[in-house]
């Protein structure tokens, strides 16, 4: 097991330790930081709610229900990776404490900024009792791993994408790049090249075949999730059937990767929104009713990690274990 935790998690005398005023200003920090990007994620749902709700009122309820499960099923599917990859990093934390810190974490993507997601899971981890740096090489790492697996996956996308941005092929040139950055020696020395870099101990065991896989796995099925959930939207009315499946798959991909990418922008907001309709488009919807169903996906994007982040925290809430002593 590859382990970046403190020997002295288990110390009696850490855990009963009162709280300094450093501390308590921390947990007053967090709580703010946590109340911002809700309300940076409210406010983002407000201002699409006309729309999205106009969209749908063309939709039928199941394909949209079933649209926004099949998103709370992706989101729970890369947690899932996420976890695996922090509990491959020591101790191992539970899905609901791994979930808690992940998902209400990951809603600091509507700050202005992607960076802010990373920095609020760290903290949230290092409420929790975990190192910081922990944290940071499990996102690290599942960034890396996903957006290789994204790269793959939007090869079912290739010909809209290139129909209407030739530019974008600089993307599907990266895939054998990535795929050789995934040989768990390779992603060992660069993970451990990043931390050194940031003056943090490096990995003191090599990651395996079984954690990258699962990894990888988890990051592929949440693609096809995301893609059956942009797919049950536009079938209700542009019948794009299979082949529109596929490319809705591909589509989710590469608007995903690059908006993560759009780290400028909350949430990649716009250049998800631009692959997403070009794929419509190529499926036989009109510029308009690609258009609406893209936002329409944003605002169930956002409704879905709401979602998925509060019940995080309440599960989280009924289970409690002993936690790590934070590096």
């Amino acid at each position: 097991m590859t382990t970046l935790e403190s020997p002295e998690w288990e110390t009696p005398a850490a855990k009963k330790q009162p709280k300094s005023t450093k501390a308590k200003i921390l947990d007053v920090v967090r709580w703010v930081a946590i109340l911002l990007v809700i309300g940076f994620a409210a406010k983002q749902l407000a201002s699409n709610w006309g729309e999205f709700w106009h969209t749908l009122s063309d939709v039928a309820w199941q394909s949209s229900l079933l649209s926004l499960v099949a998103l709370v099923a992706a989101i729970m599917v890369s947690t899932w990776g996420w976890q695996v990859m922090v509990d491959d990093l020591g101790k191992p934390i539970g899905y609901a404490r791994g979930a808690q810190i992940c998902l209400v974490g990951s809603l600091g993507k509507y700050v202005p900024g992607s960076v802010w997601a990373y920095l609020l899971q760290m903290e949230l981890g290092r409420k929790a009792g975990l190192a910081r740096a922990r944290i940071f090489t499990g996102s690290l790492i599942q960034l890396g791993v996903g957006v290789v697996s994204a790269l793959v996956v939007s090869l079912l996308a290739a010909p809209a994408v290139f129909s209407n941005s030739p530019r974008a092929l600089w993307l599907f040139v990266l895939i054998p790049v990535g795929l050789a950055m995934l040989h768990p020696k390779i992603l060992t020395w660069g993970t451990s090249l990043v931390l050194k870099i940031l003056r943090r101990p490096p990995l003191q065991h090599p990651l395996t075949w079984k954690v990258v896989g699962k990894v990888f796995g988890a990051s592929t099925a949440a693609w096809c999730l995301q893609g059956i959930h942009l797919w049950l939207l536009a079938n209700s009315v542009g019948t794009p059937g299979f082949s529109g499946f596929v490319l809705c798959v591909g589509a989710m991909a590469v608007a995903m990767t690059v908006g993560t990418f759009a780290f400028i922008l909350p949430s990649g907001v716009g250049v998800r929104e631009v692959a997403q309709v070009a794929v419509l488009t190529a499926s036989g919807l009109t510029v308009g009713q690609a258009t609406a169903f893209a936002v329409a996906s944003r605002v169930m994007f956002t409704v879905a990690d709401l979602l998925t982040a509060g019940g995080a925290a309440l599960a989280a809430r009924s289970v409690r274990r002993p936690a790590d002593t934070p590096a």
